[in-house]
């Protein structure tokens, strides 16, 4: 596979409005795959169009309006009830934290709770989740990275951290190629792993592998896009059973409507 041919690809591919903030790092990885499974160019570009939207794209069915919403957050103060609100309703833009508004408190309060002193939070493909710091038991100095392949998500979150005091900052990477390896007392992969997982079978084992938290929170969704169950309990069970196999973890579990949770203690 020649250079010029995969340049090529990922400037096909960031042509299209809905993959041109995806790190690019991303598109040459999937792209790359592609390109070695495919008979051209184009069926490849279509490929690597199709992976970006199930990992990613899906997530978002339509534009998620970041100047209106910056607007609403400045105009209500932070102390304000009005800016959780405003928080939560920003949040239902993408479908992942979507699902989770309808148990949101008890969410954050039941899976963090008891936890000592959390001073460094890693949340990892965390899509709109920043928003959610009103609700998290953090203390006011924490210090907050959020991680996504969206650039123009990130420059959001970026402002809101400004808006609300958050002392924070983000990172656009590809998390498969370059797993952070900064220490944090607490790392948020909130059912991050599965859509790793539709670009690479062992990129959960090794991201878990690269990691450097004393508390680990993973989740899996209970439930489809769609809105169907599909013994996806189980299915993510066995996943997180054999994730954990072998690993000194301690581990409590925890069921949502539409989210399965495990708080892990990775006694690093």
């Amino acid at each position: 596979m020649s250079e010029e041919l995969l340049k090529s690809l990922t400037e096909q591919v960031r042509q299209g409005s809905k993959y041109r903030d995806i790190a690019p790092e991303l598109v040459r990885r999937i792209g790359a795959q592609e390109l070695a499974k495919r008979r051209s160019l184009k069926e490849a570009v279509k490929a690597t169009k199709n992976k970006l939207h199930q990992i990613g794209a899906a997530y978002q069915p339509g534009r998620i309006n970041y100047e209106e919403g910056l607007a609403l957050l400045r105009e209500a103060a932070v102390s304000s009830p009005h800016f959780r609100a405003i928080c939560h309703s920003i949040m239902q833009a993408h479908a992942s934290t979507r699902e989770r508004l309808l148990f949101i408190d008890e969410f954050y309060r039941v899976t963090l709770a008891g936890l000592p002193p959390i001073r460094t939070v890693l949340d990892l493909a965390c899509g709109l989740n920043p928003l959610a710091y009103p609700w998290l038991p953090l203390p006011p100095d924490v210090h907050f990275t959020a991680v996504d392949i969206y650039g123009d998500m990130l420059n959001f979150i970026q402002s809101f951290f400004a808006i609300a005091g958050v002392n924070g900052r983000t990172q656009q990477r590809d998390i498969i190629g370059r797993p952070p390896t900064e220490p944090a007392d607490l790392i948020l992969l909130l059912k991050t792993l599965p859509c790793l997982e539709q670009v690479d079978k062992h990129a959960a084992a090794n991201l878990v592998d690269a990691l450097n938290g004393r508390y680990l929170l993973i989740s899996y969704p209970a439930q489809s896009l769609g809105g169907r169950s599909k013994g996806m309990v189980e299915n993510y069970t066995r996943h997180f059973e054999m994730l954990a196999d072998g690993r000194n973890w301690q581990v409590q579990r925890f069921e949502f409507p539409t989210e399965l949770a495990f708080l892990v203690q990775t006694n690093r």
